[in-house]
């Protein structure tokens, strides 16, 4: 009787010694271990062959020799972090100037210079209403004074969010700070509300319970046409800019604004349009107490305008919050996006997908794809001398050549298949400039 012993081969085990021969590149060895490219002379190179066909081999070197060679260069651990930290300060300053020299066209095209126009008209509406307040003690004239400082203060927010929107990605907020503008939006719809809607309503009620005679309006009606047209010189510029962003992204203007592709944009226009139509709201309550004596037409259009105020707060505060809560995008564009992987020969399947907006137009995209493995190992073939792969498979003999023989091309394998993952996001992102981060996670 014979029996068939099956040849197995023994289980490997792997210990921090084996992980301890990770690779590292050049690049990272400088910036994480402060070396330089003559202290990576001596060490010990490994020629990588590359997966992408547009792309030579490079050379790597062994983690272990990386950090034995900065330890001797600075001596202990303690020396390299502080020598780590000096050079995290000295990219920190670096960054500091590159935002600098941004802000300094930020401001000049764009929402940047909507927003600082209508901080300079709104500043000088505020200042004119107040001295008719004053002069006058129209209700109406303090809730049109206090809409302008209202207006002035929430653009000065809408300021610093655009410009730490700018801000370059750092390690501690690898998707950048776009999100800046529409926290800034937020804040500013909260600040309309309290400072804006509430205190015309409070000088409004306090107008009705207690009515006071009014001065002559004469300059309180100058003002008040002065800053209509100021007020619309300041809405034609935000919404032209409206206009134009909504057709470079196939969008109609409903669409772009109810969307809150630009809040910051988005917050001159309603505070604009806010005005102008509390500005006319105001006039016509003045005039009637004119014509009547009655102050109590003035009160109501305080009222009015606080009115007016609060839904733009709320809309403001709706429409923010929506965006930051990262929705995902319409159901067209993910549809397009999962068609063009599925038609891909490599792709078998897709699961779990997921495209959210993060904000001034940049989409993160997230799936789980199911490759096909033959076709990714037809694509290794391809690129391979298969004559001399057919002589290495009649070499192989022993349980030991099989394993290195398998070894061998199975990494190269999964070489390649890291490079099908980035060859999509890749194309991914080519056919969609508004995908800005693409993470495939292989099945």
């Amino acid at each position: 009787m014979f029996f068939s012993v099956r040849a197995v081969l023994k289980k490997r085990e792997y210990g921090p010694k084996y992980t301890q021969n990770n690779f590292i590149t050049a690049v990272r060895a400088m910036n994480e271990f402060c070396l330089k490219p003559s202290d990576l002379v001596q060490l010990r190179k490994i020629r990588r062959r590359s997966p992408h066909d547009d792309t030579e081999a490079f050379t790597v070197f062994l983690r272990s020799d990386v950090e034995a060679k900065a330890l001797d260069v600075w001596g202990s651990h303690e020396a390299l972090a502080r020598e780590r930290n000096l050079r995290k300060e000295v990219e920190r300053e670096y960054q500091e100037s590159r935002f600098l020299d941004l802000l300094s066209t930020t401001f000049l095209q764009g929402p940047g210079k909507v927003v600082m126009v209508a901080i300079c008209i709104n500043g000088l509406n505020f200042f004119f209403k107040l001295l008719a307040w004053v002069y006058t003690g129209s209700a109406s004239m303090f809730s049109e004074a206090i809409h302008s400082l209202a207006d002035t203060c929430n653009q000065a927010l809408l300021a610093v969010g655009i410009s730490q929107s700018v801000r370059n990605p750092d390690a501690v907020h690898p998707y950048g700070f776009s999100n800046m503008r529409y926290i800034a939006s937020l804040i500013s719809g909260v600040g309309i509300f309290m400072m804006g809607a509430g205190l015309s309503w409070y000088h409004g009620i306090m107008g009705l319970l207690h009515p006071e005679p009014m001065e002559s309006l004469l300059w309180a009606y100058c003002i008040l046409a002065g800053s209509l047209v100021s007020e619309g010189a300041t809405l034609l510029v935000a919404s032209n800019e409206i206009k134009k962003s909504a057709r470079l992204q196939g969008l109609s203007f409903y669409e772009y604004v109810m969307q809150s592709r630009d809040p910051s944009t988005n917050v001159v226009l309603l505070e604009d349009a806010a005005a102008v139509l509390g500005v006319i709201m105001a006039a016509g309550c003045m005039g009637l107490t004119s014509l009547t004596g009655n102050p109590l037409y003035d009160s109501l259009g305080s009222l009015g305008v606080g009115t007016l105020l609060g839904a733009v707060s709320a809309f403001l505060i709706y429409t923010n919050t929506e965006a930051l809560l990262a929705p995902s995008i319409q159901a067209e564009h993910v549809q397009k996006l999962t068609e063009f992987l599925e038609n891909d020969p490599a792709v078998r399947a897709i699961h779990d997908v997921k495209a959210t907006d993060m904000g001034l137009s940049k989409v993160r995209f997230k799936a789980e794809v199911d490759f096909d493995g033959r076709v990714v190992t037809r694509s290794y073939l391809e690129k391979q001398d298969i004559d001399q792969i057919l002589n290495d498979i009649q070499q192989v003999k022993t349980p030991e050549e099989l394993e290195n023989f398998m070894l061998k091309h199975g990494e190269n394998i999964i070489d390649t298949l890291g490079a099908e993952v980035d060859r999509l996001e890749k194309e991914l992102k080519q056919r969609n400039p508004e995908v800005r981060h693409v993470d495939l996670e292989i099945l």
